[in-house]
């Protein structure tokens, strides 16, 4: 296995004058690219990092952020990238954590890296904004540099990201270089890329997506279309004007997408594969996806920072809620809820949790400095995922939700995703999200926070879950209307803040009609 830098030096090799990466104005062949790439890693040696240092960067997706992704896999540097909206006390604790040696930001992390206790005495990269004391990014690579050649071998560390931490500090997860190659040359093939691929860079580079989209382009000279905040509108322009050929997206930033007021008007021919992984898709959007691009290939994704991934559908519309079977690299299992051993198997069809082999070419060892994590996840060479599921009688996975969030009501469990699938499918819904509220009776009542895009009632939407043939007790009690849902930086929804309250109701009534 190549470790990233030799793969890249390659790439670059074989498609020297291929357009490799846009970003407004910016335009660079792979060859342009490797030149920009070669002076920031002499830029490292100037500052004094040595291979295996971390470096933290808080960086929305832009040529920028790409471009020192590569450099620090040539130089054999950790790039340790940290959400852009990062606050300065989550900054220092991902600067003490990762024992940091250099810090890179942009204007719009600049206030987090100043206010900041550690990042000042840290050598600083800015880009795109004044700062006295750090060094330019825009000088860096304006300055010639000797190519650079790969420093570290395929057992060397490449990256480590930090899981989104919902109840406790974030883990790091640290991954080597074939690890990481693994897993884009995996996403190459489960998505049946092409030489001369575009796709839209816009899931940010600190989420495994992000990263394996940045991978993947490079393995096929391909080319990567940054967009650094997602923006429906802003994305339609990017397919059309570049003619991207594949969307790798979350489920939300989909439904932005083909909902904006742009699409109708927007050419989106060129994209003929469809991705999604993060979080399931609901069956009302799968459709509305299938109808609105016809695409040639739709994937459901379903894998994780730790272990990339668990298992792909490559026909999703035809099974819908189905995350398939396990990937070219991965073994997969259902086990029963709270099993004492790998080998406690849950029945088909029975929901349990989902684990995965570690053995996988994909795989992280551990997580960074955090043996209580690795007691909790790994066990018996398995990667306990904490997601809910069951294997149907074909073997195909379904994923049905966190185990954390099992709605445990009246003594029976009932999974969010389920309910949630069947409400989308009422045409005047926009948006669901299904959660269990305390109730003095039932321990907790399925609860439905909805998103209306017409006129639409309690009555009305409770007979459509009784006409689907949603079982009685999984039938949501309440229904609570509200203007938007909360979501991660990602797209991801958020039940907790559901639970505890932190939501925005709905202010004014949607019209009468769905049109």
């Amino acid at each position: 296995m190549l470790d990233l830098g030799t793969s890249f030096v390659g790439s670059v090799a074989r498609d020297p004058d291929v357009l490799a990466i846009v970003h407004d104005e910016v335009r660079l062949t792979y060859a342009q690219w490797y030149r920009r790439i070669s002076s920031v890693v002499a830029s490292f040696d100037r500052i004094g990092l040595k291979t295996g240092d971390h470096i933290v960067t808080v960086l929305q997706n832009c040529e920028a952020a790409a471009t020192l992704h590569w450099a620090c896999q040539l130089a054999g540097l950790v790039i340790t990238p940290v959400n852009w909206r990062a606050k300065d006390d989550e900054l220092d604790f991902c600067i003490e954590n990762s024992e940091a040696r250099a810090v890179v930001y942009q204007d719009v992390s600049a206030q987090a890296a100043a206010k900041s206790k550690r990042a000042p005495h840290l050598p600083r990269i800015a880009i795109g904004c004044d700062d006295a004391g750090a060094i330019a990014f825009s000088r860096i690579v304006a300055e010639p540099a000797a190519d650079a050649t790969p420093r570290v071998g395929p057992e060397d560390w490449s990256v480590m990201l930090y899981t989104s931490g919902t109840t406790s500090r974030p883990k790091g997860v640290p991954r080597r270089h074939r690890a990481e190659r693994a897993a884009g040359v995996a996403h190459v093939a489960q998505n049946l890329y092409r030489r001369g691929e575009r796709t839209l860079g816009v899931m940010p580079l600190y989420h495994t997506m992000g990263v394996r989209s940045l991978i993947a382009m490079s393995l096929i000279g391909g080319t990567f279309v940054c967009l650094p905040r997602y923006d429906a509108k802003k994305a339609l322009a990017l397919i059309e004007t570049e003619k991207v050929t594949n969307l790798y997206l979350v489920p939300t930033l989909y439904h932005d997408l083909v909902y904006a007021r742009e699409f109708a008007s927007t050419d989106v021919s060129s994209v003929r594969k469809l991705g999604f992984a993060g979080a399931p898709m609901t069956d009302g959007l799968l459709k509305k996806l299938d109808e609105a691009f016809h695409p040639d290939l739709f994937v459901n994704h379903y894998g994780s920072s730790e272990i990339y991934t668990f298992t792909i559908d490559q026909n999703a519309p035809v099974k819908p809620g189905s995350a398939g079977k396990a990937g070219i690299n991965q073994e997969v299992r259902v086990v029963k809820l709270n099993a004492a051993s790998v080998t406690d198997l849950a029945a088909p069809e029975e929901e349990g949790e989902i684990i995965a082999l570690m053995a996988g070419d994909e795989s992280f060892d551990g997580y960074w400095r955090r043996p209580d994590a690795d007691a909790k996840s790994l066990r018996e060479g398995w990667y306990f995922t904490g997601d809910t599921g069951f294997v149907d009688r074909d073997g195909d996975l379904f994923v049905t939700g966190r185990v954390d969030d099992m709605i445990i009501t009246g003594g029976e469990n009932v999974s969010p995703v389920e309910i949630e699938s069947c409400i989308s499918l009422h045409p005047a819904v926009l948006e669901v999200a299904v959660v269990g509220l305390p109730d003095e009776k039932w321990g907790k009542v399925v609860t439905a926070f909805v998103k209306r895009r017409a006129a639409v009632g309690e009555a009305e939407l409770d007979q459509f879950c009784r006409s689907s043939g949603l079982a009685d007790f999984k039938r949501p009690r309440r229904f609570v209307f509200v203007d938007a849902l909360p979501k991660s930086p990602v797209g991801k929804l958020l039940r907790r803040l559901l639970v505890a309250g932190d939501f925005q109701p709905e202010r004014l009534p949607p019209p009468s009609s769905a049109a």
